[in-house]
This record gives C-alpha cells, structure tokens and sequence, in this order.
C-alpha cells in the first residue's frame, strides 16, 4: 500500500501537508515551522547522501551560507523578505558551485571530511575575519518587511508559507529523481566506471546534483533566518551536521517522504524528548543503532515494505 502511495505525488504531498497541519494542531505554530524548515533542509542533504551515494559531515556549511546571504542581504541591502531568501538560495548554490568540483571528485571518508573542513573554515570567517560584517558571536538582529497579509511576522502565514516551500520542494525532487537525469544518478551511484565507459561525463551531472542540494540547503538556510528574526554562527555550526546526518538516517536515505519523516523524528525527539530526560542525546544513540541494525532503510524503508 505505502508503494504504492510513492507513484501518485499529488496524494503523497497531500499527505506531507496533512501531517503537519496535524501536527500543528497539537504543538505551537512556531515550533512546528521550525520542524518543517528543517525537513527541507533534510531533503537538500539528502539529494547528495541518499541519490548521490556521498556522505557529507559539513552541510552545515551551506545551511550557514543562505542564512548569512539572507541574513546579511535583509540589514545591509533591504529588508525585502523575498529579496533575502533570493540571496539564500544563491549563497547556497554559489559556495556549492565553486566547491562542487574539488568534493564530487572525491568519495567515502575523503568526500565526508573534507566537507567538514571547509565548514570548520566558513564557521571561522563568520567568527573571526568578517566579524565586522556577521556581527561574529553576537550575530545579526533583523527585521523583515510586510506587505499586507504577506506578513512574514504572522505565524500563520509563516507556517503556510514554509509548508508550501516544502510540498514544492518535495515536487521538485520527485520529479528531478524520476526524470532521466535521477535514472542516470542512479546509474553512476551504482556502478560509476560502467557509465563513464559508456561515454557519460558523470562529474557535471555530480556537480549539478551537488549545487542543486547546495540551494535547497540555503534556502532551509533563508528561511531560519526570517523564522528566528537573526543570523549567529550556530546556523554554521560544524557540530550540528549530527543533527541532519541522524535525520536521513532515521527517515530512510534516498526517499522524500522518508526524508521528511526522519526529519520531523528527529526534530520530534529532539524537542520534546529533552523535556523529561536530561541526556537525551543517549536515548538518540540507542535509536541510531537500532536502526542501524535492525531497519538499515530507516523507518519509511521499513513501513513501505510491510
């Protein structure tokens, strides 16, 4: 039955959307746009982790960039609400334009920390040498213009918004992965000295993949930004990379819904679990091993396969 709910995208994103005005009835509407922030963000790593076969330890990275590029866009340029999270997407996609092909020649653990150590160098040019601009520890306070009831402070349209940023998202991708482009990724991720002897250069279709998973990050990156009302180096934080890594885990790499199941799993424990146990953070583990040796394709790999 749950395969067969993955063929129809329209009922599937229905669904998604569904869940979380669900979800949002029984929690506050700002938490709840924070969860569905983070799933987009979830989806955007995943492009790379779950299609294209790479294990990233730095998209905090590009995170950081949109949310520095909408943040910095919104106090020195306008505060265009629309206007900075161009800028966020563009700041994502541009650090991953210009880094993507030094990354995507590289693979395993060599691909997975060298992302985290041109995060770890982003992470210090916000801290230290552009403090004056970033604002450094400290960060930037920002307000967003209004235009009628395009109200970025009004919870309501701020979570309507981002639900919808996410349910296009989500189509993008379904579509993208479905296309024949998402079959050629498969391909390469699968067997990548078969495509390239048959005469594929699979380095710009990596590097399209890559700058494409770089913008939905920074667009994740943009929209924090507006949510919260500021930028501070956390949105950079190298040791946050858990966080994401652990929700592609836990919902089930390589699969939208599965993204946005693990993202709001993770976000679920995360926020609510650390209410009533102090170390939540072991309770965490002992569910990453869990999964890790008992449902090695997540929980949506699981359930779709009853």
């Amino acid at each position: 039955m749950l395969k067969k709910l993955e063929k129809h995208d329209l009922v599937l994103l229905a669904v998604i959307a569904a869940g979380f005005v669900v979800f949002g009835l029984c929690t506050t509407l700002a938490k709840i746009t924070d969860f569905i922030i983070f799933c987009i963000f979830v989806l955007g790593f995943d492009l790379v982790y779950g299609h294209l076969g790479k294990l990233s330890f730095g998209h905090m990275l590009y995170l950081g960039a949109g949310a520095y590029g909408a943040g910095l866009s919104a106090k020195y340029l306008s505060p265009d609400p629309f206007l900075a999270i161009a800028f966020g997407i563009l700041g994502g996609a541009l650090i991953g334009a210009i880094l993507g092909p030094i990354l995507i020649r590289t693979s395993g653990a060599c691909f997975a920390l060298l992302n985290l150590a041109f995060n770890e160098v982003g992470h210090f040019l916000v801290l230290v040498p552009l403090s004056d601009i970033t604002g450094g520890e400290d960060g930037i306070s920002l307000n967003f213009s209004s235009y009628g009831w395009v109200n970025f402070g009004n919870l309501n349209f701020l979570f309507a918004f981002s639900l919808v940023i996410l349910l296009l998202v989500s189509f993008l991708i379904l579509k993208f992965v479905r296309s024949p482009f998402g079959i050629f990724l498969k391909a390469t991720k699968e067997n990548e000295t078969r495509v390239r002897f048959l005469g594929y250069n699979t380095t710009r279709f990596k590097w399209l993949t890559f700058v494409f998973s770089t913008a939905i990050s920074g667009l994740a990156g943009s929209l924090t930004v507006i949510n919260y009302g500021y930028a501070n180096p956390s949105f950079i934080d190298p040791t946050r990379n858990v966080e994401v890594i652990f929700a592609a885990l836990m919902g089930g790499a390589g699969n939208v819904f599965g993204a946005v199941l693990g993202g709001t799993a993770f976000m679920t424990i995360s926020n609510y679990l650390a209410r009533y146990i102090i170390r939540w953070e072991m309770f965490l583990g002992i569910v990453l091993l869990i999964i890790a040796f008992r449902f090695r394709k997540g929980i949506w790999g699981y359930l779709r396969e009853i």
